[in-house]
């Protein structure tokens, strides 16, 4: 949590930007100069997404900060909003195994009229609790032979390498939403996973259960920069949504996009299957921001600019 107090959790879905001459307020964190930095919600757990506020009385003219991640300094995106010329967003991804602790998130922030204003606020991050869950799969892909196992690393690597790119441009307009409307059966996120009686890594996305056939949908607007079957995750889908924001759909009977085409939020971009390491017809829905794994429930509904 940010050290100087507590939150609403109400604020990160309902709650609209504060005009950008409002005074500080309780959960803010005073940098100084006029400018005050909140994270929404206040409380981090390994695999959290945090909505960060800078606001000031004057117009800003840029906004960056620094976090570690992975034990490597990343910088942190942000965004102007558009109606207020003292209001930047952000978002800060908690890694699902991110050690619990405090963390520094050090800030730098332009006025367009005066000197910057630097300043590090503490965040807390608490261990995520998450359940253990036994699997049955076929064994190739609990002991893949040398060939699959180098495949699966070549793509694991290939993945690493698209969630560490920043894109510098904000891709998405508006809120988030779930890739199958109408379906808010979500589990699974973070679970330390046990297939076959072999200890696993723990599970970065959602699962979420449907009739094989239904039609998976962009949660926003973004680039396509992965169509293609994985070893394990069988037809996939990437999306870059720009400044560190990806969602990554797996599993999918077909896809129906290719690489690098621009899709809308809620265009069709394949159906869900059981294709690669699956026990049934399913949506592994995932989110990483700025590197990190996180819940991608905690991206719906967020406020996108």
């Amino acid at each position: 949590m940010i050290s100087c107090g507590a939150i609403s959790v109400a604020l990160l879905f309902t709650g609209a930007p504060r005009a950008a001459g409002q005074t500080k307020t309780s959960g803010d964190h005073d940098c100084g100069g006029g400018v005050f930095v909140r994270a929404i919600p206040a409380f981090a757990r390994q695999g959290s997404l945090l909505r960060l506020e800078v606001r000031s009385r004057a117009a800003l003219g840029d906004v960056s900060a620094e976090w570690t991640q992975r034990e490597t300094p990343r910088s942190v995106p942000f965004w102007r909003v558009a109606r207020y010329k003292g209001l930047f967003h952000g978002f800060l991804g908690v890694d699902l195994e991110k050690p619990p602790g405090k963390y520094e998130l050090k800030l730098k922030v332009q006025p367009q009229a005066s000197d910057s204003v630097t300043c590090a606020v503490s965040i807390s991050v608490a261990g995520g609790k998450f359940p253990e869950e036994k699997l049955t799969v076929a064994p190739k892909y609990v002991e893949p032979n040398p060939e699959d196992t180098k495949r699966a690393n070549e793509e694991r690597d290939r993945l690493r390498a698209i969630f560490a790119t920043v894109t510098p441009e904000k891709l998405w307009a508006g809120a988030f939403r779930l890739p199958l409307p109408g379906i808010h059966t979500a589990k699974n996120f973070g679970r330390r996973r046990v297939l076959n009686g072999t200890p696993g890594s723990p599970h970065s996305g959602v699962d979420i259960p449907a009739a094989a056939g239904t039609p998976i949908h962009a949660s926003q607007r973004g680039r396509v920069v992965l169509a293609e079957n994985l070893y394990f995750s069988g037809n996939t889908v990437v999306i870059d949504h720009g400044l560190g924001v990806y969602t990554f759909y797996g599993h999918m009977k077909a896809t129906g996009v290719k690489t690098g085409e621009m899709v809308a939020a809620g265009a069709v971009i394949g159906r869900v299957g059981a294709t690669g390491r699956a026990t049934g017809p399913h949506l592994h829905w995932g989110l990483t921001v700025d590197d990190s794994r996180v819940n991608a429930l905690d991206i719906v509904g967020l406020p996108g600019s």
